[in-house]
């Protein structure tokens, strides 16, 4: 299966806004353009997958254009004279999914098929894992349809692999705009900088949130925190061991309620904005990021300690934190570091947008932040 998430534009149904929209998905660099009548095809430009999906077997009579996939819900015996007329043409399986016999067909096609359009009837999502099961290590793509965004980033999440990609109805503009967010936002790498605390002062009090999340993190992995949109510290998930209290792996202690985080789509959001249902950027000690859903904040009043830092470059970090032991930043290497015991000269891993911020967009205008 590919690595990179395809994203499919279905324009057969868009009606009056079908230019617009797809005008649109040739911006946003969609993958591919899904069409009924080879018409629609023609003035598109080779840089996006042109796909004839057609909607019956009358639309077979006046060939396909200048299609480069055409998907059928025929195998490769049923379709073998079309594949000796058109050479220059990759074919596809549709197959339908609403019982037993349609899954074993999809599952067939999935492992054999170099493109498997998939349509599941029910809303559950079982159906699709057992496919993406049954394909592990097959050569081609399986895309999905959905009908939304929303049904698009859980198709990319099935199993944690996902769907190689998705056919989405378009209905309106904004569509592909959106669909391209959804399938960047799962994964993805930061930079993480080392930088040299310079500073750490005690603040008294003040309140500090806690970011529960719905996912089990990892021993090397956290949230970006930060008093300044242009520098935070990697702060640890709960998820060593602690002699006074158990391991709380969903949870990281994040940082006074002023402070940004790292949301999808490179957004940030301060910490007092979180609650149950955002979602945030979990990243690892290499980099690596992914997307977790917040299951509920805790917002308390605690001591706070302030620690300051320094990149290479000489630009200066802030972080805010409980003033409490317990409460842990990472350093290079993975290590786990307490915060009441950073001293000037200790190292830790953090991350140095380049953009400032407007509502937690990146922009690119002039900012001090002190």
């Amino acid at each position: 299966m590919s690595v990179n998430k395809l994203c499919w534009l279905d324009v057969r149904s868009a009606g009056r806004e079908k230019k617009a929209i797809v005008e649109e998905a040739l911006h946003q660099r969609v993958d591919g353009v899904v069409a009924e009548d080879p018409a629609d095809l023609e003035a598109l430009p080779p840089s996006v997958t042109r796909v004839l999906l057609p909607r019956g077997p009358e639309s077979l009579e006046s060939g396909f254009g200048q299609a480069d996939v055409v998907v059928l819900p025929l195998g490769p015996a049923e379709r073998a004279e079309l594949a000796e007329a058109y050479p220059q043409v990759e074919f596809g399986r549709y197959v339908e999914i609403a019982d037993a016999a349609g899954l074993d067909e999809a599952c067939r096609a999935a492992r054999t098929e170099k493109w498997s359009v998939l349509e599941f009837r029910d809303p559950t999502k079982i159906p699709l894992e057992i496919v993406i099961a049954a394909a592990a290590g097959a050569p081609g793509s399986i895309v999905t349809a959905v009908g939304d965004v929303e049904e698009a980033r859980v198709v990319f999440g099935c199993l944690e692999l996902g769907s190689d990609g998705v056919m989405m109805t378009a209905r309106a503009v904004g569509d592909a705009t959106e669909l391209k967010r959804a399938a960047a936002s799962p994964t993805g790498e930061l930079v993480l900088t080392e930088l040299e605390v310079t500073a750490t002062a005690h603040l008294g009090m003040g309140e500090r949130a806690c970011v529960d999340t719905c996912s089990y993190l990892r021993q090397d992995e956290g949230i970006l925190v930060g008093s300044h949109s242009k520098g935070m510290i990697l702060c640890v998930s709960e998820t060593h061991p602690l002699p006074y209290m158990p391991t709380r792996p969903f949870r990281v202690n994040a940082g006074a309620i002023h402070s940004y985080t790292v949301v999808e789509n490179g957004r940030t959001n301060y910490l007092s904005e979180l609650g149950a249902g955002s979602r945030v950027l979990a990243v690892d000690v290499a980099g690596r990021t992914r997307v977790v859903s917040v299951g509920r904040v805790k917002i308390e009043t605690r001591p706070l300690i302030s620690i300051d830092a320094v990149a290479p470059d000489g630009r200066t970090v802030n972080l805010i934190l409980q003033d409490d032991w317990h409460v842990r930043v990472l350093g290079p290497g993975g290590a786990v570091l307490n915060s009441t015991h950073l001293r000037p000269g200790d190292k830790v891993l953090g991350h140095l947008p380049t953009a400032d911020r407007h509502v937690g967009y990146p922009i690119d205008e002039f900012c001090l932040e002190q």
